[in-house]
């Protein structure tokens, strides 16, 4: 399966990192890492999040937990949309909008 993201998703990470670098730059480094290798296990193991039972269909929209991270995704037939990520301690709300699928997502 490919991996695609959200412009949003994109924003997150790099919101993220950059708040974590100014007082640790290595620990930065470790959450990016951490996080696109948490990502790139979707490709072979795409229901390895947790359904979000929120969702209109909880199948398919699912969480995957890295550390202290959330990243929640969308599963298709031939893309897994990475929709957005976020620190456990951020109100989860924020995130919770509705995805559409746009051209400017970016493949991995």
């Amino acid at each position: 399966m490919k991996i695609k993201y959200s412009l949003e998703s994109i924003n997150d990470l790099q919101r993220v990192v950059e708040f974590v670098e100014v007082k640790n730059p290595y620990a930065a480094r470790r959450i990016a890492i951490d996080l696109q290798e948490g990502v790139d296990k979707l490709k072979q193991f795409y229901k390895i999040g947790l359904p979000v039972l929120k969702a209109s269909d909880p199948e398919v929209i699912r969480d995957l937990y890295i550390n202290n991270y959330t990243i929640r995704y969308l599963i298709t037939d031939e893309i897994i949309y990475v929709l957005r990520v976020w620190h456990n301690k951020e109100n989860e709300k924020i995130y919770n909008k509705s995805f559409k699928p746009t051209p400017k997502s970016s493949a991995v």
